[in-house]
């Protein structure tokens, strides 16, 4: 025991689990010191590299402690020391590395008179991955009140270690980052806990949390309400059991949010405006939606303005026609705008390219009116504003508002100014000598490409005619002001899409491109080019996933499969040729690729159908995973044993990867047949799930056949009141399972050697009739197999009996099983009723078939054996064991079976069929006979 004035110092109990990256703290304080009450505190760890030399890291009175690897996260402030009071403090770090595992010291300089006491004390810390995922696809509902919301939410984790989930859905009221309210949360101890606003509606029933699988939480809002407006999402956390029973969170994940926008049912309306993106850049795409309320106003008639700044851009009347104001009217002509009525809830306004003039405050205006053709509003003046920001990239280039380039497309053969000049043969030489008066200085640009259009660079007209002509065929084209980049074309003139990979088999862990090369017999720079990449998983499943798309602006729409490529996949576009790099493949990343290309009209664009569309060939790629290290040890053994006792098989590990599971199946071969099927006894995966073969699935046998790992490389399979039958030989198979990523992958598998289980008795023997037999059954009869013990017992023993059944393919089915203590055992419960061991005398043990099936066909014996009770009170020990003799049973169909065989015989079908026309034959020949002999 520790005296009075002893120094003792306490660290926090180890091993610790925290997850990379996270901030952690451990305690450390001392008692029983003498001096001062503010003790001093310094930080050390002990590496698994290096665990005799110490690392120093902090230390609360001497700022030059920390070895220079710690100096700069010790000066950051990413690792420091918290004093809670003058004799316990906290260790912070801020970031968990990987490097952070160790062995860490807290000691505590000395203040005592004398060293009396302990100054230092140590604990573990283990730094693992942080595996915990949480998604939810973010989207904008707009229920009425009284409706219901389903939202669902993906939690996942694979945390080696035994952790729990906690899993809550929180409510966020207006703008603010940091006012969220609990609504309802699945706890780790699997309670659920609402929050206070919501405590009321769960209890009756109308908010609810719904596991609907092993990773799939679903909140449920019966009747939702106006105060349910806002927006939502998810949080989940991932607790462990610290040594000193506490539970701890070690990792957050939280999702995107959704937007739920209330519609009231009374007649007040309710309108807001919201974008995918508010800072944009030259050439970008805004998209607004203007969201009208109620929801359910199928009968009520809405007017729609949309102003920037105040001043009104279009508007869209109750029956959905579209009235452009001042300048956006020829914008819209050329493309560039797009406004239409979604729904009678949701309006939408479209800017393909952005400009700087489009930066301000846009607001969507709703006035409701009696009917369609009748402009008096109800209600009117209700809108909602949003701040729009459009930045300058770099300096205008050709092509921006300052220049404008003017094209005419080629109508399937050359064109040539109607001034004099050399007609272009297929090609636009010749071209740059010629002019066109259009009312202002213009010239044209020289291309080496076949004819598909001609550019003009000008200051101004639009509307003039030009002439071409090549051969005898003649072309006209008008020219108008396009936008920016702007394409045109027909539609059929062969777009091609060609998918290639440099390599069709990688490596867990490395980098590969797929290259789209898109092809057409017109010119492709400017055209407006969406690609999309298709995805089909290995095994197939039926049907490719889409993976992404990417429009003409170069933004990026995820698939489903996103969160399998969003951050491995680098999408670029190289001229006419689009690529996905994608790093770090996974197994899951194994599969069949395809790409597809779509043009479209500008006018058009995003909307309604391309102009042409190219799917590409199929590429598979094979991802190879890291080789198995699995090495098992192989070396022959044998256990002898002399009673009932219990036993264990040993498996040991002798190689594998660190970060390795296992799991392992239990294997018997049972004798005499050597060539006998090995029977599968019990598997315990990776993580400890058991599964029992069919032969020791009954719950007798459950319970004495147990797994179990006793080290990080030794497994044991423990056999628990040994009999006779559980003679053989014994193996097992350990499968090694990595985690990569996404799941955990079987790499490899070995056997380990065998290990022969004997009984070895005392020199007595069971006398039993050793007789063979061979006996036929007639199906749905009775049968008796005796099994007759011969000579005499030993005094004060008890016997017991099993019966087996051996089939052609070598397996011996255990049937039936008469214990010592006179309890019957039907391993197979299809046999239960049909089978009866009876005793009709001491020594007789004879089992009895009832009803037989074809089924039961096979060779039978019995085993008897000889228990003793060694002492009062003692277990039984087994004395002596024996065999019978073996019975052969064969089954007959039965008797109307047989004759309905013969029946059917074809033989006889043909007999009866033809047996008149032999009666004929026969007394044919009979008349013949007598005539010749009444002749003689």
């Amino acid at each position: 025991g520790l005296s009075t004035g002893q120094r003792v110092v306490t660290v926090q109990k180890g091993p610790l689990y925290r997850v990379m990256g996270s901030h952690i703290t451990l305690w450390c304080k001392v008692s029983g010191y003498q001096g001062p009450a503010e003790q001093n505190f310094q930080w050390s760890i002990y590496l698994p590299s290096a665990p005799e030399r110490e690392v120093q890291i902090v230390s609360t009175v001497d700022p030059s402690f920390p070895y220079a690897t710690y100096t700069q996260r010790v000066r950051s402030r990413g690792i420091y020391v918290e004093r809670v009071q003058g004799d316990a403090v906290l260790l912070h770090i801020t970031e968990l590395q990987d490097q952070d595992a160790g062995e860490y010291e807290c000691h505590t300089p000395n203040t005592d008179e004398r060293y009396f006491g302990s100054y230092s004390a140590k604990m573990n810390l283990l730094v693992i991955a942080d595996t915990l995922s949480a998604s939810m696809v973010p989207q904008v509902l707009t229920p009425t009140e009284g409706d219901l919301v389903e939202l669902t939410c993906e939690v996942s984790k694979s945390t080696a270690q035994h952790t729990h989930l906690s899993v809550g859905w929180y409510h966020l009221q207006g703008a603010g980052e940091h006012c969220a309210e609990e609504v309802l949360t699945l706890s780790k101890d699997f309670v659920l806990r609402p929050g206070p606003s919501y405590v009321q509606r769960f209890l009756v029933g109308d908010v609810q949390l719904i596991k609907a699988g092993n990773t799939t939480y679903k909140l449920s809002i019966k009747g939702v309400e106006l105060s349910d407006q806002g927006q939502l999402y998810c949080e989940t956390a991932e607790w462990i059991q610290d040594p000193d029973e506490t539970w701890k969170d070690i990792s957050h994940k939280q999702t995107e949010r959704t937007s739920l926008a209330v519609m009231s049912q009374g007649r007040d309306l309710f309108v807001d405006i919201a974008a995918a993106e508010t800072s944009l850049s030259e050439g970008d795409i805004l998209q607004l939606d203007c969201m009208v309320g109620p929801q359910k106003s199928s009968s009520r008639h809405f007017q729609v303005f949309w102003l920037l700044n105040s001043m009104e851009i279009a508007r869209v009347d109750p029956q959905g026609v579209l009235i452009w104001k001042g300048e956006y009217e020829e914008r819209a002509k050329l493309g560039q705008l797009q406004a239409f009525k979604q729904s009678n809830t949701v309006y939408v306004l479209t800017i393909y390219e952005v400009r700087l003039k489009d930066n301000g405050m846009y607001h969507c205006s709703v006035s409701e009116v009696k009917t369609p053709g009748d402009f008096h509003s109800i209600q009117t003046n209700l809108s909602s504003g949003i701040q729009v920001d459009v930045k300058v990239i770099g300096s205008r280039k050709p092509g921006s508002s300052e220049e404008r380039i003017f094209r005419v497309v080629q109508v399937g053969y050359a064109l040539r100014s109607k001034g004099r000049g050399r007609r272009g043969a297929g090609t636009m030489q010749g071209w740059k000598k010629n002019t066109v008066q259009l009312g202002g200085e213009q010239h044209w640009q020289r291309s080496s490409r076949t004819v598909d259009c001609f550019e003009a660079a000008v200051s101004g007209a639009t509307g003039k005619v030009l002439h071409g002509k090549a051969g005898s065929k003649v072309a006209w084209g008008r020219i108008s002001a396009l936008a920016p980049r702007a394409f045109s074309f027909q539609a059929g003139l062969g777009l091609h899409a060609t998918l290639r990979s440099r390599v069709a088999t990688v490596r867990y862990g490395q980098t590969f491109e797929l290259v789209c090369q898109v092809s057409s017999n017109y010119t492709l720079e400017e055209a407006p080019l969406s690609v999309g990449w298709f995805f089909q998983p290995s095994p197939p499943t039926g049907h490719y996933h889409e993976v992404a798309w990417v429009s003409p602006s170069g933004t990026v729409a995820w698939g489903a499969v996103q969160p399998l490529f969003q951050e491995k996949a680098q999408l670029t576009k190289v001229a006419n040729s689009f690529r996905v790099l994608i790093h770090s493949a996974m197994a899951a990343h194994e599969g069949t690729y395809q790409c597809e290309v779509k043009v479209w009209r500008r006018n058009t664009m995003p909307l309604g159908q391309p102009a042409a569309t190219a799917r590409s060939n199929a590429v598979g790629i094979k991802v190879v995973l890291p080789e198995s290290k699995i090495q098992v040890a192989t070396k022959e053994s044998s256990v002898d044993v002399a009673d009932s006792a219990d036993t264990a098989i040993e498996c040991r590990i002798m190689g594998a990867w660190n970060n390795s599971q296992f799991a392992v199946t239990w294997y018997l071969l049972p004798p005499p047949a050597a060539d006998a099927a090995p029977l599968q006894i019990l598997r315990a995966d990776y993580s400890n799930i058991l599964e029992y073969g069919a032969e020791f699935s009954s719950p007798a046998q459950k319970s004495r056949f147990l797994s179990q790992r006793v080290s990080s490389n030794v497994f044991q399979l423990r056999i628990l009141s040994l009999n006779p039958q559980d003679q053989g030989r014994y193996y097992c198979v350990v499968e090694e399972w990595l985690w990569l990523v996404d799941d955990w992958y079987k790499l490899g598998e070995r056997a380990s050697g065998r290990t022969i289980l004997e009984f070895k008795l005392p020199e007595c023997e069971l006398q039993l009739e050793k007789t063979n037999r061979s006996i036929s059954v007639r199906e749905g009869e009775e049968v008796t197999l005796h099994c007759l013990l011969q000579g005499p017992r030993l005094p004060a023993t008890h016997l017991s009996a099993t019966w087996f059944r051996g089939e052609e393919s070598g397996r011996v089915m255990t049937l039936v099983t008469l214990h010592r203590d006179g309890a019957i055992e039907y391993p197979w419960e299809s046999l239960v009723g049909r089978l009866q061991l009876r005793r009709p005398t001491a020594a007789d043990f004879s089992l009895t078939l009832l009803s037989v099936e074809e089924g039961d066909a096979g060779v039978y014996h019995c085993q008897l054996q000889e228990w003793r009770q060694l002492s009062e009170g003692k277990d039984w020990a087994l004395q002596a064991l024996a065999h019978s003799g073996y019975t052969q049973l064969t089954t007959v169909p039965p008797e109307s079976t047989v004759l309905s065989r013969i029946c059917s015989s074809p033989l006889l079908l043909n007999i009866i069929l033809y047996l008149p026309l032999l009666l004929i034959l026969l007394l044919a020949l009979a008349v013949i006979c007598w005539y010749f002999k009444f002749r003689k």
